[in-house]
């Protein structure tokens, strides 16, 4: 039994092997209390730019299926194939073929569960339904019965929470959400959640697979990291809060974009949240550092050294470079200048080759890929593979 953690060393299990969890250990969990539960459990850290490789090897075979490929996450999307099905023989051979490509170029160790339906949501339920390395199909016709074996949570987009409101409500399984007027679901989750509810009752979704290439605009650019210890050095803290802002800054300039507005989330022993205007657009970690300086003042967070467990920094109200006018002084396009050649500089001799002398002794953070594949510069970077 295993258990996958974050790299850095905090004790939250965020994967936990077929072993584990027939031991009874979930994730997300505590370490503790996976030992508790199975005192025979072992830990490793997670990797993510491997899993991320893996990752594309993945897409890149599902998308000589068919070209309508929707990513979900590092290890799930969504395929379109009523288009292609019949150029590779049905879909029990596309999926018998599509099952021993991946062994071969990536590892048998690799299974695939697959799941079939007429739509995406019933398509995710079916595929969580025979695994591991099966396939299940949900039609029609057995929907209902589908829907008596199930538990709430077992579908995407219903959680513990809205399961236990769902629950005040007398709805224990799907086939009982039928019961519920419209107007009820309104009343207790809203107009949006409501009409997603009622269209899982009947196994509706219009939803499009979009490919993975047309991901939305990014609205914001963040960063979120649990630091390895509760800290309470201030000086600690603050190199955080500065290569945070450099990672952020780094992620502005790959996309061609500047910000106007930084925000920041401080989290220990109390928490504070919060954003702070630049007084020009920046992609300069130094610019989004002196913001979030501005806010960590206000908080008096130094003047308490108030404990720090988690810090998250966001840059929004973003517009494109060369949308913006020149400035009338060469002060900031000659910081520019240096940054992007500090840029290539650790482009080609790795991260933190170059780094602000107020760094030089603090933690070397890099971004790693995301789990779910929400960050808009790493979709933006698989796009081009392909």
């Amino acid at each position: 039994p295993l258990g996958v953690t974050a790299t850095n060393g905090r004790t939250v299990i965020i994967a936990a092997s077929r072993e584990a969890k027939k031991r009874g250990v979930k994730s997300p969990s505590r370490t503790f209390e996976a030992l508790q539960i199975c005192p025979e459990m072992q830990f490793t850290g997670a990797h993510f730019r491997e899993y991320s490789e893996i990752s594309k090897k993945f897409i890149k075979i599902c998308t000589q299926y068919s070209p309508f490929v929707e990513v979900f996450s590092m290890d799930e999307l969504f395929m379109d194939i009523t288009q292609t099905v019949k150029l590779f023989g049905g879909i029990d051979q596309l999926i018998r073929t599509l099952k021993s490509q991946i062994q071969q170029e990536i590892g048998e160790y690799i299974t695939v569960s697959i799941g079939i339906s007429h739509n995406k949501i019933l398509a995710k339920l079916a595929s969580g339904m025979n695994k591991p390395d099966g396939t299940y199909r949900i039609t029609k016709e057995n929907l209902d019965d589908v829907y008596k074996k199930v538990e709430l949570t077992d579908i995407c987009g219903i959680g513990p929470r809205i399961e236990k409101r769902l629950n005040s409500m007398g709805v224990y399984h799907l086939l009982s959400l039928r019961h519920l007027h419209f107007s009820q679901l309104v009343s207790e989750f809203g107009p949006v959640e409501a009409a997603f509810l009622q269209h899982v009752a009947w196994g509706d979704d219009e939803t499009p697979v979009v490919h993975f290439g047309n991901a939305p605009q990014a609205k914001s650019v963040g960063r979120n990291y649990s630091l390895p210890h509760n800290e309470y050095d201030q000086r600690v803290i603050l190199q955080h809060m500065y290569e945070l802002c450099e990672e952020v800054s780094l992620k502005l300039r790959r996309l061609n974009k500047k910000a106007k507005t930084v925000g920041m989330s401080l989290r220990g022993d109390i928490s504070f949240s919060g954003y702070s205007h630049l007084p020009v657009y920046s992609f300069l970690g130094r610019d989004l550092f002196e913001g979030c300086l501005r806010l960590y003042k206000k908080w008096e967070w130094g003047e308490n050294e108030y404990m720090l467990r988690q810090i998250s920094l966001w840059a929004q109200n973003l517009s494109w470079e060369e949308a913006l006018p020149l400035s009338l002084f060469d002060i900031g396009s000659k910081r520019e200048t240096i940054q992007q050649t500090v840029d290539k500089l650790n482009d080609r001799f790795g991260d933190h080759t170059i780094r602000n002398g107020f760094l030089l002794y603090g933690a070397k953070l890099t971004t790693v890929p995301n789990g779910f594949g929400a960050d808009r510069l790493e979709r933006k970077e698989i796009a081009k593979l392909y």
